[in-house]
């Protein structure tokens, strides 16, 4: 036997992965809707904004229905008070910042305090000093640079000159244009305003009609997954909404109340700013937090309101990230960091200001869109947060790009929520199992794969530790997240078993063979692993002695060769009484269904057991739970008898033509 892998034995057909060419016309598709929200920005932004006030509000419109409410009273109940609220929100931050721009004059000799006792500190030669004398230096070089053009005074004495009269031409316009000027502006935002109130009021009001609409256009074939789309975005996009209002409130009220207290200028203004401000993912609370530091530093000749300032904006961010918002939002919104920043990236860019604050409600609306709709998928996959990988998948690329620090890492963080048997029954044997997929249809080279297995090989030997750990502590596993069930460990006792396991054909099998007796010693069992390089004849005398309990061949190849399989006669003939038995390991069935990137060998063979069997086995199986289970067995192991030579010569013998024998001569 040779120490590479072998290339016999059947694969799976190659996954169904999507064409080029049609992948193409969906990021056409993208790229056309994103003209047309930047062409149509004037009327989607009030639509949306619309929709997002819609989602927020059903849940309050429910809630009074459920009280006994008509349905019409309850929505112009809603959204009367919240129309009023929003309007007074806007009237007293219109008022204080009328307010603050009449103030700020007075804060000019403040401002040339600080600057000219940052010189005085720094001295002559400091950084501020030099920093204004380079400023000075070159508007000057920039004057001279600048040519005079020759006035008709040149020549005139100083006495005779005179200063040049500005001149402004001035437009005649018709009285409707300067009308047009006057109103328009002030139009225009009442007019999107009133357009929100009206779309607002008629969603609420016709929100079953709208669903059922929306079910008839975009699924009425298949009703649950369209309902579950409506759902999850309502719940999702509502949910966020008013948990995150909620956080700006906690927020903003200990801003204002701290500036006040330090002495900042309209503190009402700040807090209320910092309120809506919030809704920009990340910066918003550096942009909620620049003009206060500003006015601090504008409102008194010292720095200590800078500084206080500065500490407090610093320590609400800290209690609000850290404490506040993974207390609210247990239920996230399902979008990933990164997609966060580049949804605002992208929604400023289409939209302005208005769009960094819709970028993430929207967002999660694709998000949505993608999870339960496969044309939508390549958002959930770009902005989602959920891995886009099972975990035997993502394993199974690490090992093959021989990152075992990253492997390691994911395998201890999965440990803290499994035993090892699970993680190497629903994790670890299903990595193997592809790479011997992968090496059965060719696209795994021999190098790639003895590489592979000596990467799995040095995990293996890192976990080492947990099986140390197990044995030492078998404590019950901890509860899982969200169900509160504990998981149970259901390994058989072991103690006193003692089994060889046994690679059969290949250096992947090898690992499984460890990860197989790793698992038995957990269980209580003197378990220990062979090579498959030990299976030469030579050396089957002295792979198991009498004392050995059990002896298990451990099979990735799911339909191995029977060349493969009659090592168990062998092992049975040179090791008398010894049990010998085949597990030849499989992809789970829950592995299978929730793999989406890649798909496991194919079943074992019912024939390939039964052969198994046939040739001495005295079991085969297909998983580790019920190898371990047949290894620990007290049963006696079933006698084998060799084979005959003398039938095969006979059966040799009757193909051959008989000769006649002549008499001997006397």
């Amino acid at each position: 036997m040779t120490d590479k892998l072998h290339s016999d034995g059947v694969g799976l057909m190659p996954q169904n992965v999507m064409a080029a060419g049609s992948a193409v016309p969906k990021f056409v598709i993208i790229a056309a809707v994103a003209v047309l929200l930047f062409v149509a920005r004037d009327v989607l932004v009030p639509l949306s904004i619309a929709v997002l006030i819609a989602f927020a509000l059903s849940p309050l419109v429910s809630l009074l229905r459920r009280r006994g409410l008509p349905h019409v009273a309850s929505v112009m109940l809603v959204v009367t008070a919240t129309f009023i609220v929003i309007s007074g929100f806007f009237l007293i931050v219109a008022s204080q910042m009328a307010e603050l721009a009449q103030n700020l004059p007075t804060f000019q000799a403040n401002i040339l305090t600080k600057v000219e006792s940052l010189q005085a500190a720094n001295g002559g030669d400091g950084i501020v000093s030099r920093f204004t004398q380079m400023v000075s230096t070159i508007n000057a070089e920039i004057g001279k640079a600048i040519p005079v053009s020759p006035s008709p005074t040149a020549g005139m004495s100083p006495s005779a000159t005179t200063t040049p009269m500005v001149v402004e031409v001035v437009a005649k316009r018709s009285s409707i244009g300067m009308l047009q000027d006057l109103v328009l502006p002030l139009i225009s935002p009442i007019a999107t305003a009133g357009l929100v109130v009206v779309v607002v009021v008629f969603m609420l009001l016709e929100r079953e009609e709208l669903r059922d609409r929306f079910i008839r256009l975009v699924g009425s074939n298949d009703l649950h997954r369209t309902t579950q789309v409506l759902e999850d975005a309502s719940h999702r996009v509502g949910q966020y909404l008013l948990i995150q209002l909620l956080v700006n409130v906690i927020y903003a009220l200990p801003v204002g109340v701290g500036l006040w207290l330090i002495g900042v200028p309209n503190p009402v203004l700040w807090g209320m700013l910092t309120l809506v401000l919030r809704f920009v993912p990340y910066i918003g609370a550096v942009m909620s937090a620049a003009f206060p530091l500003f006015l601090a530093f504008a409102v008194a000749p010292g720095w200590s309101a800078v500084l206080w300032t500065l500490l407090l904006f610093g320590a609400l961010e800290f209690i609000t990230s850290n404490i506040i918002e993974p207390w609210l939002f247990s239920a996230r919104t399902g979008i990933s960091p990164l997609a966060i920043i580049l949804a605002a990236i992208f929604w400023a860019w289409i939209w302005g200001p208005l769009g960094m604050i819709l970028s993430t409600p929207l967002t999660v609306c694709l998000v949505v869109l993608g999870r339960h709709i496969p044309q939508f998928e390549v958002f959930d996959i770009v902005f989602g947060n959920t891995p886009v990988l099972a975990p035997h998948t993502r394993l199974y690329q690490r090992l093959l790009a021989g990152d075992v620090t990253e492997a390691a890492f994911r395998a201890a963080e999965a440990l803290e929520t499994l035993y090892l048997a699970d993680y190497y029954d629903q994790i670890a044997i299903p990595a193997l199992l592809l790479a011997q997929n992968d090496y059965a249809r060719g696209v795994l080279t021999v190098d790639q794969g003895n590489r592979f297995a000596d990467v799995s090989m040095q995990l293996v030997d890192e976990l080492s530790d947990v099986v140390a750990e197990e044995i030492r502590a078998p404590a019950p596993a901890p509860e899982a997240e969200g169900d509160g069930a504990a998981a149970e460990l259901a390994l058989p006792d072991g103690t006193g078993c003692s089994v060889i396991c046994v690679g059969a054909r290949s250096r992947i099998d090898d690992v499984a063979a460890v990860m197989l007796a790793q698992v038995m010693q957990v269980a209580g069992a003197q378990a220990v692993q062979r090579s498959h390089t030990d299976l030469v004849r030579s050396r089957l005398p002295h792979l198991a002695t009498d004392a050995t309990a059990c002896l298990v061949l451990t099979f990735l190849d799911s339909s191995p060769s029977r060349a493969s399989l009659l090592h168990v006669r062998r092992l049975k003939l040179a090791v008398p009484g010894l049990r010998v038995g085949v597990v030849i390991l499989q992809m789970p069935s829950a592995t299978m269904d929730s793999a989406q990137f890649a798909q496991g060998p194919a079943v074992v063979p019912s024939a390939i057991l039964a052969d198994a069997l046939a040739i001495g086995a005295d079991f085969a199986v297909t998983s580790l739970d019920a190898a371990i289970l047949a290894a620990f067995s007290r049963d006696v192991a079933v006698p084998v008898l060799p084979v005959l030579r003398k039938s095969v010569v006979s059966a040799r013998r009757r193909t051959v033509p008989s000769l006649k024998v002549l008499p001997q001569q006397a």
